[in-house]
């Protein structure tokens, strides 16, 4: 099973949580922390089981550190995946109630450092493997927790593969030690389709980069290549002629995921608001799927690809 985490940054996702595309001013709220709901199912490819993760929210103005964070985290909900036939709930598990090889196991399959973690990280998630989740299948989410109710539903949409992958010389002066990855995809036609990738290198974590959705509104039904940027080149200490850029002799794995409307919606505005920063920036809107509370309810239709930077 691939180690991978999706965990939004609750500090940057609240930042945004009462904010809206016009001119705006945020104002304290008397109404107390929301819920944030972050769960995911995946069908295809090497599917993780489905997990959730859920935490209250920050004020616009309060403290934000490592104690706060621990304390965000929310415990003993009721937590319910229904794909109208089959109900499962799913367990609570926490970083540090568990022993040192069970530890160890959890975070590499979340793409975490189990001896430098510092937060209690928690997930409620399907143990026992109850649920397999199917493409073309609506999956229902019911939270019960202290008096309070969240709901969400998603759908697995049909999977789009990619047709073939390559690397490439990038434009401008011959460098031999980068290249640039084309992929080329055959969009079905009629269908909204929409898409996400995470790119992990050496078999490091899956990131993704500034922008990792796209929607099929301008080549709806056409067949062509595109260049998918490297997230690793995309930030960071890099110099300016490596970014989105591949390092030749890596090796790298490709999540190419087909999503629902409602996750592209989310993904697309959180992404938007976090690269919309500064001075002269305005406020984002975050869409959001969740019934009572903040976050996302995903399904996800998943391919892998892992290939050698080479041409």
């Amino acid at each position: 099973m691939r180690q991978y985490i999706h965990i939004i940054t609750i500090s940057v996702f609240t930042l945004f949580l009462t904010s809206c595309e016009e001119e705006y001013i945020p104002v304290p709220s008397g109404d107390g922390p929301e819920y944030v709901v972050e769960g995911y199912l995946e069908a295809g490819d090497d599917p993780t089981p489905p997990y959730l993760i859920l935490t209250r929210s920050f004020d616009f103005y309060g403290a934000f550190g490592p104690d706060e964070f621990n304390d965000s985290f929310v415990h003993d909900a009721d937590v319910k995946v229904s794909d109208g036939t089959l109900e499962v709930t799913l367990q609570e598990i926490c970083f540090f109630d568990l022993d040192s090889t069970v530890r160890e196991l959890l975070a590499e399959q979340f793409g975490l450092n189990a001896d430098s973690l510092t937060i209690n990280f928690c997930v409620y998630i399907d143990l026992l493997n109850q649920l397999q989740p199917q493409t073309g299948k609506t999956y229902d989410l019911i939270i019960a927790v202290d008096g309070d109710t969240i709901t969400s539903s998603t759908r697995i949409p049909m999977p789009v593969p990619l047709d073939s992958l390559k690397f490439e010389p990038p434009p401008g002066d011959p460098n031999d030690s980068l290249a640039q990855l084309t992929c080329y995809i055959s969009d079905p036609a009629g269908d909204k389709n929409f898409y996400r990738y995470f790119v992990a290198t050496n078999g490091g974590q899956l990131k993704t980069g500034f922008s990792s959705v796209e929607e099929d509104l301008f080549f709806d039904g056409k067949s062509f290549g595109f260049q998918l940027f490297n997230p690793e080149t995309e930030s960071g200490d890099v110099e300016p002629e490596e970014f989105g850029l591949y390092f030749v002799g890596d090796t790298i794995t490709l999540k190419w995921c087909t999503i629902d409307e409602a996750n592209f919606d989310f993904w697309n505005t959180l992404e938007f608001a976090k690269s919309n920063q500064g001075p002269f920036s305005s406020y984002t809107r975050i869409q959001s799927n969740i019934v009572g509370g903040l976050g996302v309810w995903g399904g996800y239709s998943v391919n892998y690809y892992t290939l050698e930077v080479a041409y």
